[in-house]
């Protein structure tokens, strides 16, 4: 067998080489060069056609998305905080403010003490034991723990523990001084009222979280403490650092309103020291009182006890609050002997009886199937309507009203507008009840009952009003603490109020018109009533209240509690109504003790004094000069009330 020459198989190669050379250098032909031509010019075109469409996509139809993303990235939009107006008394005195307070909060797995601390510590506290070290130091700053109570709760979790929501700038030092690793003060802003609970009641108070109204005037008047939101856009680099000198120095004006209240702060303390005093005596469980302008509705004073320290709202125990709603507008309660001078005003406008009208009571009558007394059950004998008023009588009351037919007494207990709001400028008010006329009129013993103040409901701003149309004249006026806003020059301003805050100034001056301060009773009625209501005070149940040298009129009442339309025995409220000076009537003082459960409790010897002390108060305050003898004659007497 031959092998084949290793030269023959290289020249086979040789040959093959010099073949695909010889294809690759041939020219290609025409048609085929033409058709790659095209198939490249065709590629780009294309090519060029899908860039033009994207570039007028981009430019045209997505231009105005792409810029706000672009903008987005280098600009930020901030809407800083901006404190609430302040609220202020008459007189300037703060009530309500925005202030820097500091949040303390203990992170115990981060705790560390300076050497000096450590050496300092007793010997019964070791040095590692890091959470009772510290309980030692920080207790006696915050004033209200005890080191083995903060020491427990030390220990309740690693971090993040909330020890205050807001300290004083005196404890915020002395923490710092510490100089104790773990203890972390955030410093922000919060309401602050500097009377603490001088003036709850009124201001209510705002919740820290949110930062809005809850109670009071912070929450009815929100539209008008709360100043306008601020919004600034920024401009940020590549980094995301906002670029220096594109905000301006005005950006972060707001205005320097105030909200003015009529309230009178010395006067509110005065009243809140004499309720409290006398709640005290009696064990009241709770109580009011009430000062009105009665030619303006304006209120100097709102008391109601208990109450609370708005600053520290949180630590008021379920069970009690109760004292978050101001009772003085959001309960009901049946007024009473304080409701007689309204009914004999209601009878003389009527002209059913003139002041001379007598009656004979003989401690008790008979109404339809029942037997109505006196609240003693003691006869009075024949006593004129002035009389009736002075001792209080029931009987005499229930003869007097008995001159209007039950269509006409219900028609004029309407015009009271008993059963709608006074339009007081706080929230949460109720409206009284009344019986209907269906019931009212069926038999004569709901015109009874009301006669003296039972059967119908009011709360006390309510009675305040109807007793202030005494005193000026026959006129329903709306009462309200709102003054308005005002400039740091005392220039009134305006806000438009939004429609879902509640009771808004501008909403109530808006709709007030001289329809809705309706005339109740002619001049001529609430002069007459206002004489007699001053012999209650000179001879009557009212002497407590009594002033020398002062001309004064009230009224007292010692009302039973009802409940599920029933009275329960031995709970009354007592109360005492009074309009002052009698020779020139501006002022209604209104006082009420709830359940006082001291023997001999009645408005004449509970809620008087009270209105006593208050009188006395604003007589300094308004520096109101006597008409008559500052000194009560040595054989002068008082009248059992």
């Amino acid at each position: 067998m031959t092998m084949p020459s290793p030269h023959s198989h290289q020249q086979r190669r040789q040959l093959y080489r010099r073949k695909q050379q010889a294809i690759r250098s041939r020219p290609p032909a025409p048609k085929l060069l033409q058709r790659r031509l095209f198939l490249i010019w065709g590629i780009f075109v294309v090519g060029l056609l899908a860039l033009a469409v994207r570039v007028f996509y981009l430019q045209i139809i997505d231009y105005d998305k792409l810029g706000a993303i672009a903008q987005s990235q280098h600009q930020i939009t901030l809407r800083p905080y901006i404190p609430r107006r302040t609220i202020v008394d008459r007189e300037g005195n703060i009530l309500a403010l925005d202030r820097i307070s500091h949040t303390l909060y203990a992170h115990p797995v981060g705790f560390r003490l300076p050497q000096e601390l450590v050496d300092n510590l007793p010997e019964a506290i070791a040095p590692t034991d890091l959470p009772k070290a510290v309980a030692h130091y920080l207790a006696p700053i915050l004033g209200d723990v005890s080191p083995a109570d903060l020491e427990t709760t030390l220990r309740r979790q690693k971090s993040g523990i909330l020890l205050r929501a807001s300290l004083d700038a005196t404890k915020v030092s002395a923490i710092r001084q510490l100089r104790i690793d773990g203890l972390e003060l955030v410093e922000r802003y919060g309401r602050f009222y500097p009377q603490g609970d001088a003036t709850a009641e009124i201001t209510g108070y705002v919740q820290k979280d949110d930062h809005l109204g809850r109670a009071g005037i912070e929450l009815a008047q929100e539209s008008l403490i709360q100043r306008e939101p601020i919004s600034l856009s920024l401009r940020r680099n590549g980094n995301g650092a906002i670029l220096p000198g594109n905000l301006q120095a005005e950006a972060m004006k707001y205005d320097d309103w105030e909200l003015e209240l009529s309230l009178d702060l010395p006067l509110q303390k005065a009243a809140r020291q004499a309720l409290q005093k006398q709640m005290a005596a009696y064990k009241a469980k709770r109580g009011v009182v009430i000062v009105m302008d009665a030619q303006s509705g304006e209120l100097l004073s709102l008391v109601t006890e208990p109450n609370y320290d708005p600053n520290n709202y949180a630590q008021v125990q379920p069970e009690n609050y109760g004292v978050f709603k101001n009772w003085a507008v959001t309960d009901l309660y049946e007024p009473g002997s304080t409701f007689k001078p309204i009914n004999v005003a209601l009878a003389l406008d009527a002209g059913v009886i003139t002041p001379n009208t007598s009656v004979n009571d003989p401690g008790s009558i008979q109404v339809g199937p029942h037997r109505m007394k006196n609240y003693n059950g003691a006869g009075n004998g024949v006593i004129d309507v002035a009389g009736i008023l002075r001792v209080s009588s029931n009987v005499g009351m229930i003869q007097l009203m008995q001159n209007l037919s039950r269509d006409d007494y219900y028609d004029r207990l309407q015009s009271l507008r008993l059963t709608k709001p006074t339009g007081i400028d706080l929230p949460g008010e109720v409206t009284g009840t009344l019986k209907s006329r269906e019931k009212f009129t069926a038999s004569p013993v709901e015109a009874a009952v009301n006669s003296f103040g039972q059967g119908l409901t009011v709360t006390p701003i309510k009675l305040v009003q109807l007793h202030g149309a005494i005193a000026n004249g026959g006129t329903l006026v709306e009462p309200h603490l709102v003054r308005g806003l005002f400039n740091s020059q005392g220039e009134p301003q305006t806000v438009t109020p939004k429609a879902e805050i509640p009771n808004s100034a501008q909403q109530l001056a808006a709709t007030t018109t001289a329809s809705e301060n309706p005339q109740i009773f002619s001049p001529a009625v609430a002069r007459t009533v206002l004489d007699m209501m001053e012999t209650v005070v000179d001879d009557g149940s009212g002497e407590k209240s009594k002033i020398a040298g002062y001309r004064i009129g009230g009224k007292t009442g010692t009302a039973q509690k009802a409940r599920n339309g029933q009275y329960i025995p031995g709970a009354y409220i007592t109360s005492f109504v009074s309009i002052f000076p009698i020779d020139n009537p501006r002022y209604v003082v209104f006082a009420a003790a709830d359940e006082p459960t001291e023997p001999n409790s009645f408005g004449g010897t509970v809620a008087a004094p009270v209105v006593h002390d208050v009188l006395q108060a604003l007589i300094v305050r308004e520096k109101i000069p006597p008409t008559g003898p500052t000194v009560v004659p040595e054989d002068s007497t008082e009248t059992s009330p």
